[in-house]
């Protein structure tokens, strides 16, 4: 996969604002009372609410966020028009030496060649998608309680700031700490949830549609090449998933 410069382009963008808003006073802004109520109740409430299992998997995916999909819709259609070119010239059968590196292309190339129903074919898929479509869910769905748990866990931090200042009214010395300790706890919980983790769970749901309009592709081109739909007709069909600018670029 090539790098996705877009993530560490806002990631980088992200963090030099708030650096530069923090201007040469940036240990002000520092505060482990703060950063251990947000991050470890951000932790705490993720633990509770998912099991280990899916927090695994989840975080296992997390390296997707920095590399862009291996293929285009663009570049299955080509692969799918060359299957439904060779299958029409030489038979279905002769689509068992064609080298296919997306996986789910050639399963469903394979099933096709092994003479598997169109209609099973499509219901088999429509399964698999289902499934992955689950999968994927959970993971968006943990990046969104986590931005949600995020400010939540900065408004408790500033209430224990704050209960801190007002028992303490009588100790100057003691104000300042507190109250700073109350302000940073909204501002990381702020931060983590609106430039991390609720990007992030949206970035993934993007990458699980990209994976989607792979899987809805395959279906009704191996479809289409099991029915003997002529290639330059079933390529009419299938571009209707990419933008105008890729249209263009198949023409």
């Amino acid at each position: 996969m090539k790098l996705d410069i877009s993530t560490i382009i806002g990631l980088l963008v992200g963090a030099l604002i708030i650096l530069g808003l923090m201007g040469h006073n940036i240990g002000l802004f520092w505060s482990m009372h703060a950063t251990i109520v947000v991050i470890g109740g951000l932790i705490a409430s993720t633990f509770i609410k998912f099991n280990i299992e899916d927090i695994m998997n989840t975080m296992g995916i997390l390296s997707k966020l920095f590399k862009v999909p291996k293929e285009h819709p663009k570049e299955i259609i080509e692969q799918i028009v060359n299957c439904s070119n060779i299958a029409r010239k030489e038979g279905i059968l002769a689509l068992e030496k064609v080298q296919i590196h997306n996986p789910v292309l050639k399963t469903a190339i394979t099933f096709c060649v092994d003479g598997v129903d169109p209609a099973y074919l499509r219901e088999m898929m429509t399964k698999e998608l289902e499934y992955m479509q689950i999968r994927h869910h959970v993971g968006v769905v943990m990046f969104e309680s986590m931005g949600e748990a995020g400010p939540a866990m900065g408004m408790v931090g500033t209430l224990v700031g704050m209960v801190e200042l007002l028992s303490n009214l009588s100790n100057p010395d003691a104000i300042g700490p507190s109250m700073a300790t109350a302000l940073l706890a909204t501002m990381y919980g702020a931060i983590v949830a609106n430039l991390i983790v609720i990007p992030f769970g949206i970035k993934l749901h993007h990458y699980s549609t990209h994976e989607s309009v792979i899987y809805e592709l395959v279906m009704d081109g191996v479809q289409g090449i099991q029915r003997g739909v002529n290639p330059r007709i079933l390529e009419k069909s299938l571009i209707s998933a990419l933008s105008r600018k890729h249209r263009e670029m198949m023409v």
